[in-house]
């Protein structure tokens, strides 16, 4: 009888665990279909990433060093990402931490933005995500931005020299 229990036990366990790390890749879409639309010039796949009433934020300090807040807009992000250019935008990020609370998920990770093989920047991304009837979507993206500081690991750097 004891066996029988520890192994229900054991499969439950196994259950959620797997089922919460189904979410998580679910969850993890939407961020990977941005960045490969930036990379590869698809504004529809970068849109399909977003509500249409996601809200964009940046963090940064201005020439004076003092705080500054800027939003962005949707749809100027997706023509900028859907117009011809000859650089390749590239954004890796590491150290991603995924919470979620039912039909809300916030994502935070570090990265460092790449134009061709050259840096740009570094910071963090915070994505809060909905799941609704077409899945989980991007409804707030918040990012900061420097140019120092960033710690960007080896195998990142190495991907781009």
């Amino acid at each position: 009888m004891i066996r029988l229990f520890t192994l229900i036990n054991f499969l439950l366990i196994s259950f959620c665990l797997s089922a919460q790390q189904s979410e998580k890749v679910a969850i993890m879409v939407p961020i990977n279909n941005l960045f490969e639309g930036m990379n590869k010039g698809d504004s529809a796949l970068v849109h399909k990433a977003f509500r249409d009433d996601v809200t964009f934020a940046t963090v940064s300090v201005d020439k004076e060093g003092n705080p500054k807040l800027t939003f962005g807009d949707l749809q100027k992000f997706l023509v900028a990402m859907g117009t011809p250019r000859q650089q390749v935008y590239s954004e890796p990020i590491w150290d991603v931490k995924i919470e979620v609370d039912g039909n809300l998920a916030q994502v935070w990770a570090k990265y460092a933005f790449y134009l061709d093989k050259n840096f740009h920047h570094c910071g963090v991304d915070a994505f809060q995500l909905f799941k609704g009837p077409d899945g989980w979507k991007i409804f707030q993206l918040t990012d900061t931005r420097q140019q120092e500081g960033c710690n960007i690991p080896k195998a990142i750097q190495d991907r781009f020299k």
